[in-house]
Order: structure tokens, then C-alpha cells, then sequence
């Protein structure tokens, strides 16, 4: 915990409000249009200085998360004298946050300044501050306990307002992925335990090590047991199995990989292969 939480001291008290560090931003265009293309050919610089120009969290400053985008366009629909982009979107910290969406919808006018006003909603700027908030949240809950909970509150606000707004798709399931998310209080602390034992580990205090580990599998339990096989934690599941079963391995922990084994069944051979390396 002492190191996590000296690294949050730092990034508390920079002087930068560098958040998100490097934004790779992929956009497949190719259901659109040759002058549709050419609509939006400053789109993706407007994007990536939206993300790393917009005052997030001063709190939580000097983060420089990664962030993945992917945005798949499949069309555009009239509306008065307005051009509507029908979207899917794919947004991830390239590690275990990931977020896919199917329904967005947004308004864009080259030339203009894309930014997020907290009080007016517009379609665009918001869905994006939705979803950088909701990757920020993430990342600050594995320097603190519920850590997130004032991103994740910003995020719901701007679902409220989407849901209201003239341009309404998609914005209801936005709020109750949020509230789930934010109600799944044992995977947050799986995160959050599991962080902190990997600086323990890397630091060679194997006693620290386990204590979160176990903490980690009781947060991940807790997750099941409150929200079912929640696709969240499926994932988180999934990008770090392969080290936790390294590490159980390393440390000889016969019962946390027999345990792994019943909270993670998709990945029982994995967890089996790494027993196997300790009877041997």
C-alpha cells in the first residue's frame, strides 16, 4: 500500500494535469463516403487534443495513461440541416479497462473547437468526456480504495444529460454501465490488491505479495457473487491470469491456484500447468 500511495502523493502534488499520456486513435472509415471522409479529415487531431488538453482531475495529475480508441463509422443520418455520425466505439488503457460501444451518435463541424462543457451537453464532447472519465476512474482506483468514485459521478452526469439531450441513443445504457461498474465493489478491490502486489512483488516482499493476492481472489469472489460472471471482471481475468498463475507457481501456492482454478474455469488448463510446475 506504501508504494502505491507514495506514487498518488507525486501525482497529487504535480504541477501538470497530464492524465492521459499518449492517445492512439484508429478510425475505419471505409462505410462512408469519399466526401463524407473528407468531413472529417481533422476529426482525429481534434480528438487526441481533446484528451490531452481537457482538465481532468487536478487531484490525480501527471497519470499520462495510455488510451486505445477505435472507431468504427457506419454511416450518417440526416437531421435537418444536421449530419449525424452513426458510430461504434472501442475504448481501452491497452491493459485491463477495456469499453466497447455500439450506439454512438454525434454531431461534428470541422473548424469548430471540440471541448467539454460541464453544464451545456453537446454529443460529441460529452461521449468522449463519458468514456475519459469512466478510463481515469479506473485507473485511480488502483492508487485508493473507491479512489474513483468522483470520475465515475462525473461520468453519470454526463449520461443524465445525453439521456435528455436531443441526441439520446445510447445514453441509458452508458448510466447503468457506469452504475454497475461503479456499484462492483469487488472487483474494485481485486484491482486495486492486485496492483498493489505486483509493486510488493517487485520490491521482494513475498509476505505483502500474498496478503494481497488473497485480497485480489476475495475481491474477485465478491464480484461473482454480487454481480454473476460480470464481463468486467471476465476481463480483468483474462489480462492477468497469466501472471498470476506465474507468480503462485514461483511461490510454490498450491491453494491460491487451486482456488484460481474454481474462480476462473475458462483458464483452468493454465492454472493446472502452473500446479503442475510445483509437484514436479
Amino acid at each position: 500500500m506504501l508504494i502505491r500511495n507514495t506514487i498518488l502523493f507525486l501525482c497529487c502534488f504535480s504541477r501538470t494535469v497530464a492524465q492521459f499520456g499518449t492517445v492512439d486513435l484508429n478510425f475505419d472509415t471505409r462505410l462512408l463516403r469519399s466526401d463524407e471522409k473528407q468531413e472529417i479529415v481533422n476529426l482525429n487531431s481534434d480528438i487526441v487534443r481533446f484528451f490531452t488538453t481537457t482538465g481532468w482531475d487536478e487531484s490525480y495529475s501527471d497519470l499520462k495513461i495510455p488510451l486505445h480508441i477505435q472507431i468504427v463509422f457506419e454511416g450518417i443520418t440526416a437531421k435537418g440541416n444536421e449530419k449525424i455520425y452513426n458510430c461504434q466505439a472501442l475504448f481501452s488503457n491497452g491493459r485491463d479497462l477495456r469499453y466497447f460501444d455500439k450506439s454512438v451518435q454525434f454531431i461534428y463541424n470541422s473548424g469548430t473547437s471540440l471541448y467539454y462543457d460541464p453544464i451545456l451537453f453537446e454529443p460529441l464532447s460529452g461521449f468522449l468526456a463519458y468514456y475519459g472519465n469512466l478510463i481515469l476512474a479506473g485507473e485511480i482506483d488502483t492508487y485508493e480504495f473507491n479512489g474513483g468514485n468522483a470520475s465515475y459521478e462525473i461520468a453519470r452526469e454526463i449520461g443524465i444529460r445525453g439521456s435528455g439531450s436531443m441526441y439520446k441513443n445510447g445514453w441509458s445504457a452508458r448510466i447503468n454501465q457506469v452504475d454497475d461498474i461503479h456499484r462492483n465493489i469487488g472487483l474494485r478491490k481485486a484491482r486495486l490488491s492486485w496492483y498493489i502486489a505486483m509493486d510488493l512483488f517487485k520490491n521482494g516482499d513475498i509476505d505483502g505479495t500474498l496478503e494481497e493476492i488473497n485480497s485480489t481472489l476475495d475481491g474477485i469472489e465478491q464480484s461473482f457473487r454480487d454481480f454473476g460472471r460480470d464481463n468486467h471482471t471476465q476481463y480483468f481475468l483474462k489480462v492477468h491470469s497469466e501472471k498470476i498463475a506465474k507468480i503462485l507457481s514461483m511461490l510454490g501456492r498450491k491453494e491460491l491456484l487451486k482456488d484460481m482454478k474454481e474462480l476462473d474455469p475458462d483458464r483452468r488448463d493454465l492454472y493446472q500447468s502452473a500446479l503442475d510446475t510445483i509437484s514436479k
